[in-house]
């Protein structure tokens, strides 16, 4: 059972909430006891002391429920467990045969009635069993998510430093050559920062936002450089579709960050298509003619790549053609 399948179990199936929920243990109890009596008062013509036997199965079903189960199976002292109910069964056996709880005249009584006990017992036990394996799930499940949480918000953060990083920087080289270029770059800048920080703190944001995004972070990489151009494609109905916030931009900081080339202009070509609930994104680089050594994508893919497998785990596909002149990253996203 997937944690999905079982958090709409839980949700929708109206028997295990009143199994599990908390706020319904007074409820749970009203109408065992309520059960045990009716069945005892129909009884009455074989029982000839239906008081007595009623104390007898609560006190054997509590008992049970909040003293051997969790002291004894949940610790996995199973033989103790057995012993303990085998000693249940003996003592009832004993006491049965001086104090009858049935009319005089069956001669099953004994047997029936250590039937009854074993039956009551596996009752409680599987109902414990089952209210800690369905809690241990919930808990197992919330665990799982606050951990994927955390590290959704670890990476994010993993990326908005070192974008700034790349941007002040850029900053400050042109502060030298050209400060009105420069004094245009920190405007951007700060366009882009407001969205880091208002618009990217949501779980979801439009995609035509982190479009609008992305081409201000290559507008102001064309500031920078003189031979650099980029494209950006949009087809499809994007408008109204939501993602998770700064999705691409590792891929096209990538893509700045490996194609600059001093003996010719250098280009990133963005692609946007969505249609039949499946986002198509595509970012194509030109690379340079002289290449380095270290040439691979860093911590910036590294993190887009883990971030996908948690938002994504089974939606999304990823493909990568390094090539000798261009560098190309395709992703498919289901809505």
């Amino acid at each position: 059972m997937n944690d999905l399948t079982h958090q709409q179990l839980i949700k929708e199936n109206i028997l295990f909430r009143f199994l599990i929920s908390p706020d319904r243990r007074i409820f749970r109890h009203l109408l065992f006891i309520v059960f045990i009596g009716t069945v005892l008062y129909n009884s009455t013509s074989i029982i000839a002391n239906p008081i007595a036997v009623f104390a007898y199965f609560i006190i054997l079903f509590y008992v049970n429920m909040y003293v051997l189960v969790p002291k004894l199976l949940f610790r996995n002292r199973n033989i103790e467990y057995g012993l303990s109910v085998l000693g249940i069964l003996v003592v009832v056996a004993i006491c049965g045969s001086f104090f009858n709880p049935f009319n005089k005249g069956n001669a099953l009584n004994i047997p029936l009635f250590s039937f009854l006990t074993v039956l009551l017992l596996a009752a409680s036990s599987s109902i414990k069993l089952f209210q800690k394996g369905m809690r241990d799930k919930q808990m197992i499940y919330e665990l799982e998510r606050s951990k994927t949480y955390a590290e959704l918000e670890q990476l994010k953060n993993q990326i908005n430093p070192h974008f700034l990083f790349n941007m002040l920087n850029n900053a400050n080289v042109l502060t030298k050559k050209d400060p009105d270029k420069a004094s245009e770059v920190l405007m951007k800048l700060s366009d882009l920062l407001r969205y880091q920080l208002y618009d990217s703190a949501r779980d979801k944001v439009l995609l035509t936002s982190d479009i609008h995004f992305l081409e201000d972070f290559l507008n102001l990489e064309k500031i920078r450089r003189d031979s650099f151009d980029f494209l950006i494609s949009k087809d499809g109905d994007l408008s109204g579709v939501q993602i998770p916030p700064l999705l691409f931009i590792s891929f096209v900081e990538n893509a700045v960050k490996h194609n600059n080339d001093a003996t010719r202009s250098s280009y990133v070509n963005l692609y946007f298509d969505v249609r039949n609930d499946e986002l198509f994104f595509k970012c194509i680089n030109s690379k340079p003619m002289l290449r380095s050594v270290n040439n691979t994508g860093g911590l910036g893919l590294a993190n887009v790549k883990r971030r996908l497998q948690l938002l994504f785990p089974e939606t999304h596909s990823l493909h990568i053609e390094d090539g000798s002149e261009s560098y190309c990253v395709t992703l498919t996203i289901k809505l």
